[in-house]
């Protein structure tokens, strides 16, 4: 048996070709999957522009969000059967979910939101992950005080739809989101932001509220156009998380008068080096999909195109590439 992918095309990277493949055979931990539904993320073009700059020996798969069934079972995966329903982030150093099937860890893989469709759920796992790792594994913003404040830079995106709800839930610390458009700052306060200000000049905006300084920042996007902004609003001995890596160098002399910290999320960290703990993301998931069906968080799918094709998938990291995108966008087969 062959499955359909949709790959980057080793003799023109910056064109996706149809490829067809033998059906993979599950790893002792691994999970085989039916894919109904993916979503196309910022690391998506990240990576095919990557290719079209290094150059490939062979076509690559990509897209690392997926929602579907699962037809097989590993001998050391716990937890599934063939026929549960699932949804995941994946793993960068694998063959990604632009195809028909594909394999997945069980440990990085969480039960799909019962409530949500299959496009709904592929919205979610990328980001969600992200957010909360971002959040709670590196600001740690579950035990601030009651009144601290959390800037998140870019709440409108995928990350800030998810990082926003998440806060509110898990934290007692006041939500600030940055928003250019009246639709992205109405987007945020839908999804509990207490403060909407706007990116170009968060110094003079927050001072508009009485604010110098902010405890917590989640930078969602540009890290290099937005550090000279974050360093001076930095409260002393606050804490920065990015997940935009910069390419020139941070001045850290801000941050080192202030004792401030600076963490770095990457959601493979856990997958790529198969971490003692890398079962948290499968748990991260299944409680993400319990607030989803309490309807305590909502999906951010926000476009949804029909058909796993090269059509299909080059249009959705237009969309992306555009940078106008609220929420997330969807591929349903």
């Amino acid at each position: 048996m062959t499955i359909k992918a949709i790959a980057v095309n080793p003799e023109k990277p910056q064109q996706f070709i149809e490829i067809q493949q033998p059906q993979p055979t599950p790893g002792e931990y691994d999970l085989l999957v039916e894919i109904k539904a993916v979503s196309v993320n910022p690391v998506d073009t990240k990576v095919h522009k990557g290719a079209q700059k290094n150059g490939l020996q062979q076509p690559r798969i990509l897209g690392w969000d997926a929602s579907g069934v699962v037809l097989a079972v590993g001998s050391k995966a716990s937890g599934f059967s063939i026929g549960d329903e699932v949804y995941y982030a994946g793993d960068i150093t694998r063959p990604g979910s632009n195809a028909t099937q594909q394999l997945i860890d069980a440990r990085i893989t969480g039960h799909k939101p019962r409530h949500l469709d299959w496009a709904q759920s592929a919205a979610i796992p990328l980001t969600a992950l992200t957010a909360w790792e971002g959040l709670f594994d590196r600001l740690q913003i579950d035990k601030a005080a009651e009144g601290k404040t959390l800037l998140i830079v870019g709440g409108a995106g995928g990350v800030g739809s998810l990082a926003i709800p998440f806060a509110k839930l898990h934290s007692k610390v006041k939500v600030i989101a940055t928003a250019s458009r009246p639709d992205s700052a109405q987007w945020c306060q839908d999804r509990g932001a207490d403060l909407v200000i706007d990116y170009k000049d968060m110094a003079a905006e927050l001072a508009k509220h009485g604010l110098k300084y902010v405890d917590y920042i989640f930078c969602l996007n540009d890290t290099d156009g937005h550090w000279a902004a974050m360093s001076q609003i930095i409260a002393p001995q606050g804490q920065i998380c990015t997940i935009v890596e910069n390419e020139k160098p941070l001045s850290m002399d801000q941050l080192k008068l202030k004792s401030a910290a600076l963490h770095f999320e990457f959601m493979y960290t856990r997958s790529m080096f198969t971490t003692d703990d890398i079962a948290r993301q499968g748990e991260i998931l299944d409680a993400t999909a319990k607030l989803l069906d309490e309807g305590k968080v909502v999906t951010s799918l926000s476009r949804t195109l029909h058909g796993l094709s090269v059509e299909t998938l080059t249009e959705a990291h237009h969309l992306v590439l555009e940078g106008h995108m609220r929420g997330k966008v969807v591929i349903e087969y």
